[in-house]
């Protein structure tokens, strides 16, 4: 399956002055498979290891500091012959320092040998940092991942020059269609492709509760003992969490007389690991941003809607139907397409009931407002008013509807949340 990340690894591939790459993601999004067919498209050969456990391979970093004899040990374990500039050299769950000091030797002048390290510990990156390498997150697939996955491709090319051209995107039910599958299906890639493949909503739910395991596996690795409990207990509150007309994180669910500090370490995990997306209440809008977060105040939403699906044992009769549900699964939906464009995401909330569900920056320093128009509070004014009080000139509105413009509102087909690209990055 097509990922967007292959264009990004074409540009680091035939970079001269490349360094090692290091891709983090959670487990299950793709990573490795993106990466070997890459190899397997672009290179002559691709020689790959699984460091996790794997004693020999991390002995041989720590022992070799020379580039010229780890470039050679990597061969014979291998037993491939590594090629300057034709050779890929995968290095996968990486979790040794060790092992990163070494490929940081593969920058400047070793810069012909292509390595790339991944991770699903984002945590890690707090010591693995460096100039000498190069960073680069992965995530579920996005709904234009989907459509290319779907064969769609002409579909999601349209959609973007509706989004360019300001104007109503001619197949508007045919990709609504397609996004009520995408809610159902979510990003996974596995997922995703047993979905194509005609496999039965429950044996997609069989694949998605197995991933859910897989990242409760990964809470085992928390250096604090009591914090692999409260990780679990935080994870899977937040189907919970978002079935509440107050979507705020409420620890009281999580047990009564639960406090904030007990919880802080374990929903910091969750986030630094990108299985969970925190999105920080304001009551001001300025910039930046992050001087206005309440940092008591928060929401948290899941990487993959099709993993909350899951976990709130949905039928596909009742995300068509029912309005309540499909709200929680837009919003959850556009909280993982946000953060995942490497976007900070916050909700406003007056002294009064004015909320707005999402309220973000690009990296020109421009606020930007973001109302999810359900309905529910289609006729509500929280963005109309939060405009006029923050002098922003530029807003969007999600709906169910095709696109259109009224005034300096820009209404968007809930599908189309990708095309915010354009305007963050």
């Amino acid at each position: 399956m097509e990922r967007k990340i292959t264009e990004f690894l074409t540009k680091w591939k035939n970079d001269k002055l490349k360094k090692p790459l290091l891709i983090y993601g959670p487990k299950g999004v793709g990573k490795t498979y993106s990466v070997l067919d890459f190899g397997k498209k672009y290179y002559k050969n691709t020689i790959y290891f699984n460091t996790d456990g794997n004693k020999e391979i991390i002995n041989l970093f720590k022992k070799d500091k020379l580039p010229d004899r780890i470039i050679m040990n990597l061969g014979i374990m291998s037993g491939e012959t590594i090629l300057e500039n034709d050779t890929l050299i995968v290095l996968d769950n990486v979790n040794s320092n060790e092992i990163v000091k070494s490929v940081k030797l593969f920058s400047d002048k070793y810069a012909s040998y292509n390595i790339i390290m991944l991770t699903s510990r984002r945590e890690n990156l707090s010591t693995f940092k460096g100039e000498e390498l190069q960073f680069k997150s992965m995530s579920s697939m996005d709904f234009e991942e989907f459509l290319w996955a779907k064969e769609e491709k002409n579909l999601a090319g349209l959609i973007r020059e509706s989004f360019k051209k300001k104007r109503s995107c001619p197949f508007h039910a045919v990709a609504l269609d397609l996004f009520t599958e995408y809610l159902i299906v979510g990003g996974m890639p596995e997922v995703v492709d047993a979905y194509i493949k005609g496999a039965s909503d429950n044996y997609l739910d069989s694949i998605k509760v197995k991933i859910i395991d897989t990242y409760k596996r990964e809470f085992l690795t928390n250096k604090n003992l009591i914090d692999i409990e409260r990780c679990e207990k935080v994870f899977d509150s937040i189907p919970y969490q978002l079935a509440k007309d107050n979507k705020k994180f409420q620890y009281g669910i999580l047990g009564e007389g639960r406090r904030a500090k007990e919880f802080t370490s374990s929903i910091d995990f969750l986030v630094q690991n990108q299985m969970v997306y925190r999105s920080y209440k304001i009551t001001e809008a300025k910039s930046p941003l992050s001087s206005c977060r309440d940092k008591e105040s928060f929401k948290l939403y899941l990487n993959d809607v099709g993993l909350l699906v899951s976990m709130m044992h949905l039928t596909r009769k009742e995300i068509i139907t029912n309005d309540k549900v499909r709200e929680t699964l837009y919003e959850n939906f556009i909280a993982k397409t946000l953060a995942e464009l490497n976007c900070p995401i916050y909700y406003y909330q007056s002294e009064g009931k004015a909320e707005l569900s999402f309220v973000v920056q690009n990296r020109m320093g421009k606020i930007i407002p973001i109302e999810l128009a359900t309905i529910k509070n289609s006729k509500s004014k929280s963005l109309s008013v939060f405009m006029k009080k923050f002098l922003c000139l530029e807003a969007y509105r999600i709906t169910e509807n095709n696109f259109s413009t009224k005034k300096e509102v820009r209404y968007l087909p809930a599908y189309a949340v990708f095309c915010l690209d354009e305007v963050l990055n």
